[in-house]
């Protein structure tokens, strides 16, 4: 199993809890493919650095887990049908990026509590 990052922005017109809906899908999407998803970040509204469908602004948010490569197919082609995610990047982590993904996390983690 490959460790990845996903990044994806949710459309700005979704409310708190349909935010948290679609994340959870997200979430389940991987889970139910056998992907192990250990973390999750909400970023937040944002301003974008160009609009994306007449929005200027969107709900970013990133998940890491670790999946079979033939999972991120399937994965990605449902984000793209659905209609409220605007933008989505799958990155695999190497050895280095996945130690500091780990570092990162963990800082992420402190600034919660």
């Amino acid at each position: 199993m490959n460790q990845y990052e996903t990044v994806f922005i949710l459309t700005p017109v979704l409310s708190d809890a349909q935010v948290k809906e679609t994340v959870e899908k997200i979430k389940d999407l991987l889970t139910s493919a056998g992907a192990d998803v250990f973390s999750e970040e909400n970023w937040g509204l944002k301003k974008l650095a160009y609009n994306i469908e007449k929005k200027s602004t969107g709900f970013y948010g990133m998940l890491e887990y670790k999946a079979e490569p033939t999972v991120i197919k399937n994965f990605e082609l449902q984000l793209r049908r659905d209609e409220r995610v605007l933008r989505y990047i799958t990155v695999k982590n190497e050895k280095y990026a996945a130690q500091y993904a780990e570092k990162r996390r963990l800082k992420y983690q402190q600034k919660e509590a």
